[in-house]
């Protein structure tokens, strides 16, 4: 089992990286926010999961082991396989990714491509137990992840209503509540408007 690959980047695309070891090139599948986290570096450390079959030898790489494990969670969920995780990854950062299980935001879920309602159901239901404490070292209190969550949700609706395909509503609405905390729904839609 490989733990983790060290070494240079010999290519970088958006879905994987190739990381030379020692003379030997690694493909591994990455997820967006790891491709963000590599974007500009030379060398690496990526943790591994690796997939063996009789068809294909695959390696998933991670920037951080909480993205790893959150990976490791989503395929032990029923229908959910190593390229649909790393879509759901590739979606939300490991935080926000764990506030909407921890808040039950189906809507957000669903809005990764190939997640109906009934899968990103089924993967709240499954995970809401076993995330506790994967994003919790940078999420604020519980109390101002609520009110965010409602501004979230009430921005993300008004924002579909309006048009917009809402996995980069969320996506633009969840930076927007990062960077202004305090915003309120409509400051946050008006923002979001001038970035979509």
């Amino acid at each position: 089992m490989i733990e983790y690959l060290k070494g240079e980047i010999a290519e970088l695309t958006p879905a994987t990286a190739i990381i030379e070891c020692c003379g030997v090139g690694y493909e591994t599948s990455i997820t967006l926010n790891t491709y963000s986290t590599l974007q500009g570096k030379k060398e690496t450390k990526l943790y591994i999961y690796e997939v063996i079959r009789e068809d294909a030898h695959q390696l998933f790489g991670f920037s951080n082991k909480q993205e790893r494990e959150l990976f490791l969670l989503l395929i032990s969920v029923s229908g959910i396989g190593g390229n649909t995780a790393r879509t759901i990854l590739s979606a939300f950062t490991v935080n926000e990714f764990c506030e909407a299980i921890m808040t039950g935001n189906e809507v957000a879920i669903k809005s990764v491509k190939g997640i109906g309602l009934k899968t990103a159901q089924r993967v709240i239901i499954e995970l809401k137990d076993k995330i506790k404490g994967i994003g919790a070292e940078t999420t604020g209190s519980t109390v101002a992840a609520t009110v965010n969550n409602d501004v979230v949700e009430g921005a993300v609706s008004a924002l579909v209503m309006l048009g917009f395909p809402s996995a980069p509503a969320n996506k633009v609405v969840q930076s927007i509540i990062k960077s202004e905390p305090a915003a309120t729904i409509e400051q946050v839609i008006k923002l979001a408007l001038k970035q979509l």
